[in-house]
């Protein structure tokens, strides 16, 4: 019986060993996921906090929520940061995540432009100066300062305006 009870003890700790394991891999495969990253998270769309999935892969993500109407929609975007060094690096989660967040501009089929960030929208079509508007905006203790060309791009930054030559329409 004393080697019965052994041979037990042995089969129960090598299952366990195993289930520990299988566990381990289990979490390093999700953990590597090929790098990418899944999560819901809360975005401001078109003035309204929406519940969406973003999906990060290698400095890109993938956007997708439900409209106004229930239809499922997809938006997606990325980009490279550009170090001091001169080297270039993908975008990190929290550099997509305060690009979702920033500010965006509508432009409406009856020309007019409106700034959206923080579920408030702000009409600027009447401040263009030489194609170009500068617009600071507050939400709480957070500034940001938004630079748009005319029908074209925009630029902002926690600090200070963007130069309209320093971005592409």
């Amino acid at each position: 019986m004393k080697n019965t009870g052994r041979h037990v003890v042995r089969k129960i700790a090598a299952v366990c060993a195993a289930a520990v394991l299988v566990a381990a891999l289990a979490g390093i495969a999700y953990a590597a996921d090929v790098g990418g990253i899944r999560r819901t998270v809360q975005i401001w769309l078109h003035g309204d906090q929406t519940n969406a999935v973003l999906d990060i892969q290698n400095g890109k993500y993938t956007l997708t929520y439900t409209d106004e109407q229930g239809r499922p929609q997809e938006r997606g975007g990325g980009g490279m940061a550009i170090e001091q060094d001169g080297s270039v690096r993908d975008l990190t989660e929290g550099e997509i995540v305060e690009q979702l967040n920033s500010p965006d501009v509508e432009y409406a089929a009856d020309g007019t432009a409106v700034i959206w960030w923080h579920g408030k929208g702000l009409d600027i079509t009447d401040r263009f100066e030489n194609g170009v508007c500068y617009v600071q905006l507050k939400d709480g203790g957070e500034t940001v300062y938004v630079t748009v060309k005319d029908h074209g791009g925009y630029a902002w930054s926690n600090t200070d305006y963007v130069s309209p030559g320093d971005f592409n329409d």
